[in-house]
């Protein structure tokens, strides 16, 4: 049986799981569309580059939950399993977040990799821009999950 603190470490693997997962779709998609562009204009490699990179951070974002998950779980081994099963909880709610941020964050990057050709690389910033909006899905549930971490009765 597990107790609190194996509930509250293994929330912080799905939060670094929806992160890696995220991460490969949203890269996939990205990448996929950044071989067809590269191949029509070789010289947009470094902004194929760019775009198809940006959906890597929601794992990073996922890890960073899992280092609080456990550091948390390893300063209070006597974790309840009430809190143990919010932690859970909240490690599946950040890796949905991770997994759909970075997944659709692709999804706009590949769009604007698609476009590179056409329009010689000048849609670069605009297609980081729009991306960024959903990056920010997966800063917000990293930053929720640290703060909620913080808020839980000692």
């Amino acid at each position: 049986m597990l107790d609190g603190a194996g509930l509250a470490i293994m929330g912080g693997a799905f939060a670094l799981l929806g992160g890696l997962t995220g991460s490969s779709i949203g890269m996939g998609v990205a990448g996929s569309s950044g071989t067809a562009a590269i191949a029509e204009d070789p010289k947009q490699f470094r902004n194929v580059f760019l775009l198809a990179a940006l959906p890597m951070t929601q794992t990073f974002y996922g890890f960073i939950v899992l280092i609080q998950m456990l550091t948390y779980a390893s300063a209070h081994p006597d974790l309840e399993v009430p809190k143990g099963l919010a932690l859970l909880a909240l490690g599946l709610a950040v890796g949905f977040a991770e997994a759909f941020s970075a997944t659709y964050q692709g999804i706009i990057c590949g769009s604007g990799i698609a476009e590179l050709p056409r329009t010689k690389g000048k849609i670069t910033f605009s297609a980081m821009l729009l991306a960024v909006y959903v990056e920010l899905i997966g800063i917000l549930g990293m930053v929720f999950a640290i703060a909620a971490m913080q808020m839980l009765p000692s």
